[in-house]
Parts: structure tokens; sequence; C-alpha cells
């Protein structure tokens, strides 16, 4: 009865023996390392820093990335239940290995040369180095085409100038993937920590993802070695800011999974919640607008389970568009902060505090619902595929 609880439609049956793994890996790795101190690091606005080498060892850092360079080479459904589970314990943790993974091991793998990536790749993976992804601009983030960070040639290498903002990441990376204009044309750099005229400035006061690293990135005459150019983001005119893109859909189908953590956790704390709380003499869960809530939250947590498997099958057979990673980025967002929400409702008052984990994974979603392509734009590059009509540009 309890699987059923949160496997509504028996998807362990559909699972191989390597993905439940790597699920019940991350599962108990969130039960034992971070649910104990989670809210005391919300509340305190500190990142679980002291969990990034676990994180390698366990082979959630670039985990479907080969393993000859030190990585785990797991499928993107072992993949997507480990990015689920670490969001079960906080957006946070999820967010850590997602950029680490699909915004700066992804494209050092796609697009770097192979000495970047046999250097690279193995220390990223086992959480030695951190890495950030800088596309995102002060006044430009739903519009990356237009971002106004420059390279300019000089020698054997390039100049840098320009700013990034809302940065996961972006304080205590060892190196940042920042993608500049140069000569009109978008291109992907690796800066490195300590590189005279790079500085980071950490964003403070947030009530989302607090228990992340978000920064502002600056760049003042950086100066760029030859050999720190990503050079397969070299591409014909106008097309290098598909390298970023295709970045993000790495990043956005990690999301998909996670909310649907956030989800059942929400889930799971109000179901415990209506059964034990007791108002005119019997449980809410005995009363019909608590069953309805309820019967919506794993309504859609089981469609946003059998979206993301689905999604996962054709991303491991190279079929999986870009348009349907933000169809599944966009409902499962929109449906966890849902669920989040009406968890709030049922826990009353209780629901505000962080004695309980739902007011965490609520504010969490609104960060969800915002970046790596915010909602609205999620439904116009789907507005856009069904009916061939650019309504952004």
């Amino acid at each position: 009865m309890a699987e059923k609880l949160f496997d509504y439609y028996d998807l362990d049956s559909l699972l191989t023996e390597e993905e439940k793994i790597a699920r019940d890996t991350a599962r108990k790795f969130v039960e034992k390392e971070v649910l104990p101190i989670i809210s005391q690091h919300f509340e305190e606005g500190k990142f679980l820093m002291h969990l990034i080498p676990k994180l390698g060892e366990l082979g959630f850092l670039g985990s479907t990335l080969p393993e000859e360079y030190g990585c785990a080479g797991v499928n993107n459904v072992a993949y997507g239940l480990a990015m689920l589970e670490l969001e079960r314990g906080d957006a946070g943790m999820r967010s850590f290995a997602s950029v680490q993974g699909g915004l700066v091991m992804y494209p050092i793998y796609e697009f770097g040369t192979e000495e970047q990536k046999r250097y690279w790749l193995p220390l990223l993976a086992k959480g030695e180095k951190i890495g950030c992804f800088g596309l995102t601009e002060p006044d430009y983030g739903s519009d990356p085409a237009s971002l106004t960070t420059r390279a300019v040639k000089d020698g054997k290498g390039w100049i840098l100038n320009g700013n990034k903002m809302w940065i996961t990441n972006g304080s205590i990376a060892d190196v940042a993937v920042v993608w500049a204009k140069l000569d009109g044309e978008i291109r992907g750099f690796l800066v490195e920590k300590g590189t005279p005229g790079f500085s980071t400035q950490e964003i403070k006061h947030k009530f989302s993802l607090r228990a992340s690293v978000t920064s502002e990135l600056i760049f003042e005459d950086c100066r760029i070695p030859e050999e720190n150019v990503l050079p397969k983001t070299i591409l014909p005119k106008g097309k290098g800011i598909k390298s970023a893109l295709l970045c993000l859909n790495q990043a956005r189908y990690s999301i998909a999974w996670g909310a649907i953590g956030s989800a059942l956790a929400c889930y799971e704390t109000a179901l415990k919640y209506a059964k034990e709380r007791i108002q005119f003499g019997k449980p809410i869960a005995s009363f019909q607008l608590i069953q309805q809530k309820l019967t919506y939250m794993i309504t859609e947590i089981t469609k946003a389970q059998l979206l993301c498997l689905r999604l996962a099958r054709l991303k491991d057979e190279g079929k999986a568009k870009y348009t349907q990673i933000s169809l599944a980025k966009m409902n499962n967002v929109y449906h966890a902060s849902e669920i989040a929400r009406q968890a709030r409702d049922i826990l009353g008052a209780a629901g505000i505090t962080l004695e309980h984990p739902v007011i965490r994974h609520m504010l969490n979603l609104e960060s969800l619902k915002t970046y790596e392509g915010a909602h609205d734009i999620h439904t116009l590059i789907i507005g856009a595929d069904l009916t061939g009509i650019y309504a952004f540009e």
C-alpha cells in the first residue's frame, strides 16, 4: 500500500535494475545526509558544501557522460530519477548537480577539445572542481541572443567584458562556462577562477533557493587564453546561440524530473498530516475537500512521472525534441507549484513553518518556474511548434 501512495501506476515495474539502484541510492543519500539538516541551511541561507564530494562519489555529477572521463555513464532514466530524489531533499541540491552536469560538464564534453575534456570532466565528476554557467545577464534572460557580454581577439587570446546574473554556483565555481559575442557571433569560453579581471558577487536576501549559491559574474578586461575557447561553439553565422540552447535543454530536462521530487515531498507531508490532524472529532483526511486536493496531487504527480519516463526513453534513443523537453519542464513545474500550495493549505498555519518541508519547496518552485526558460516562454516555444508562428520574435 505504501508504494501505491507514491507510484500509483506502478512505474517501478517499467524500470531496469540499474535505474532502480540509481533512484534508491539517491533516496538513501537524501534521507541520511540532506533531510536532517536542510531546514537549518535553508533558514541560514547556506548551501550544503560538505556534500559535494559525496555527490561525486555516488556518480550524480555528469551521470550520463562516458565512463572514460570519470563519469557514471548511466542512461537518462537513471539520471532523471536521481535528480527527482535530490530535489525531494531540496531544489538547491538538485540545482547544484544539474548545473555541474548539464550546464558545465555537458558543454565541455560536447563542444570542447579532447584536452579540455580529459582535464576538466574527471575533476568535475568527482566534485573536486565546481563549475557554473554564464548566459543570463542583468538585462537579458528570456532573450539570450541579445546578450551584451563581448569578447575581443587580442593576440593569441581574448579580452572579455560584461556581466552575468543569477548564476548558480557562481561564487564557489572553479570554472565558468561563459557565453559572449565575438564579432557579433555567440561563442563559449572557459573562464577559470583567479583569472585577472574576473570577479563574482553572491546575491543575498533571497526567499527562494536559499540553500543554493546564486551570484553575479563580472568581467573587466578579463584575458582568456587561446586554449580556453570551446572550439565547437564556433558555428556558421547566426548559429552560435544554438550551442548554449543545447545546454539549456539538459538543465530543463533535469528540472522536469526535479519538480516531481518537490511535488512528492509536499504530497507525502500533506497526506500524513491529513490523516493525523483531528478536527470536529475526526481526521481532516475524511473531509471531501481534503480528499479532492490529495486526489489532484497524486493525479498530477502520476502524469508528470509518465511524461518524464517517456521523455527519458526518447532522449536515450536520440529522438527527444527540445519542444518536448519544454513541455515537460513547463507542465511539471506548474503542477508541482500548485501541489505545494494545496499542501500548504492542508497544513494550515503549520504549513508556513520550516518544521515541515512544504513552504521551503513552495518557495523554491518559484525559482523553477522562472529559470531555464520561464513558464510563458516555454508556452510560446510549444505554441510556435504547433502553429509555425514565433510569437516572441
